[in-house]
């Protein structure tokens, strides 16, 4: 399973390392590193839309604020 955040400029300003650390954390904490693949792209072209991430081909709006439960409800969910 691939997990993408964007680490372009605008979501950069929106908290995007933010965003990839704790996705980090979390993977590590869950034991899902053999099954979840976190990387970085630039722009997604969605810039309005906070920091974009794509989980499995859809695209999702995250913040630092709401990563965690991003990462229960999307990426445990389907691991």
């Amino acid at each position: 399973m691939k997990l993408t955040v964007c680490i372009g400029s605008s979501c950069h300003i929106k908290g995007s390392r933010q965003v990839v650390e704790q996705l980090q954390r979390l993977i590590n904490e869950n034991n899902v590193a053999d099954k979840v693949t976190l990387s970085g792209a630039f722009c997604m072209g969605k810039c309005q839309q906070g920091v974009c991430v794509t989980f499995n081909d859809n695209f999702y709006s995250v913040t630092p604020a709401n990563v965690e439960a991003f990462f229960k409800n999307e990426v445990m969910a389907k691991v």
